[in-house]
């Protein structure tokens, strides 16, 4: 179950940022994405943006069912464990992502000096 909510909050936005990122769109309704001309990376840059507010949103549900898991107001003490480990989960993805993003972007740099 929590691999449908990473899949479904983060991986989407990831995917449509690479699909943004290439040029290549495989759903012509996929909102963000970037036809091959372009090179500005708006695309990018608000798929992984969209990436963030989900994960901002998990984090937030998490805090929310731990402190009621702490408060005694949480019927089943399942919830919030689902809760943060979906939220941890999507965070290392979403931290490996930006370190590979920057990671390119300094093998750019030097490529240019």
């Amino acid at each position: 179950m929590p691999i449908d909510a990473v899949n479904g909050v983060t991986t989407n936005a990831m995917t449509n940022a690479l699909t943004s990122a290439t040029g290549t769109s495989s759903d012509s309704t996929t909102t963000g994405a970037v036809g091959a001309t372009s090179t500005d990376g708006s695309g990018f840059a608000a798929s992984l943006g969209n990436a963030v507010d989900g994960l901002q949103q998990l984090q937030s549900d998490s805090k929310t069912l731990a402190l009621k898991a702490v408060t005694g107001n949480l019927d089943d003490i399942h919830d919030a464990t689902i809760a943060a480990t979906r939220a941890q989960v999507t965070l290392e993805l979403v931290s490996a992502v930006r370190n590979k993003g920057v990671d390119a972007f300094n093998e750019i740099m030097r490529m240019q000096a």
